[in-house]
């Protein structure tokens, strides 16, 4: 077992138990106020919807209304949102990964000239607020004819500059003797990025697939923006258009499908969070 920051010895005295114990409660703090309102939305959607307005309102249910899911399941065509936000989140990762990759392999590995003016560069659209581009990107997109298909979201998401200087960040943190080793083998820049960068990088790569995920299963503005029919609306567009704004609609089926739109991010997070702290520390050789 791994030692901690207090051994056992350190936890038989009163003023490191005191500690201990504040650290603790403050721990369990933030995990009930973490989890609450997820198992709120859960037992709402197993109650019914005269007791959701009774008032005082009563954590768990009296009765458990199990077909509130089924209901809420039945109610949008959540398979077609849900593909749609899928192809998104696979589209916008292909292209940071092709397009944001080489930009940033290039400026820490192959010295491109004046890579250092267009590293500043990039780094000076961090300060811009993203509200102040986003009419300029819409008529863009306009056009070049984009809007309403999936590249209103896979063109944009190869211009991020946060992302970019992530992997610039990593690309910088890998020993060059395993690029120069592999010119001697005659290999291409094109081939060390694809057959040694790129499976060195699974750690940043994988924080950036929680990162890229979580925008494109919340966000909705944008998307409602540019998709113009039902078919092409992602996930989180169709809860605020249908479920949210919709006022026939019992609480109920409301918090079971809100209910159920929350699982999958916290399954993909809980499967990648362990790449978040390698991708800090971990480096390609290991002395």
């Amino acid at each position: 077992m791994e030692r901690g920051i207090l051994s056992p010895s350190d936890l038989k005295k009163p003023v490191n138990k005191i500690v201990y114990g504040i650290m603790v409660l403050g721990i369990a703090i933030m995990a009930v106020t973490m989890l609450y309102p997820i198992l709120m939305t859960m037992f709402n959607g197993l109650k019914s919807n005269p007791e959701i307005n009774t008032f005082p309102p009563k954590f768990f249910p009296t009765t458990w209304h199990w077909e509130n899911f089924s209901k809420g399941w039945n109610y949008i065509a959540l398979p077609v949102f849900l593909k749609n936000t899928v192809f998104i989140f696979l589209g916008n990762l292909l292209m940071t990964i092709m397009v944001l990759g080489l930009a940033a392999f290039s400026i820490s590995r192959i010295r491109v000239p004046y890579s250092r003016v267009i590293y500043f560069f990039i780094l000076l659209t961090l300060f811009i607020p993203a509200t102040s581009y986003m009419i300029p990107n819409f008529v863009n997109l306009k056009q070049l004819g984009l809007l309403n298909s999936y590249w209103a979201f896979w063109l944009p998401a190869g211009a991020n500059a946060y992302y970019f200087l992530l992997m610039k960040n990593f690309f910088d943190g890998i020993h060059p003797e395993i690029f120069e080793a592999a010119r001697i083998d005659g290999a291409s820049e094109l081939t060390s990025y694809l057959r040694i960068a790129i499976p060195l990088s699974v750690p940043i790569f994988a924080t950036l697939s929680i990162f890229i995920f979580s925008t494109a299963w919340n966000d909705w503005f944008w998307p409602s923006l540019v998709m113009h029919t039902e078919d092409k609306y992602t996930l989180a567009t169709a809860i605020y258009k249908y479920v949210i704004n919709a006022r026939s609609l019992d609480s109920s089926i409301k918090f079971s499908i809100l209910f159920m739109v929350m699982i999958p991010p916290i399954f993909v997070f809980l499967g990648f969070q362990k790449f978040i702290v390698r991708s800090v520390s971990l480096t390609a050789v290991k002395g």
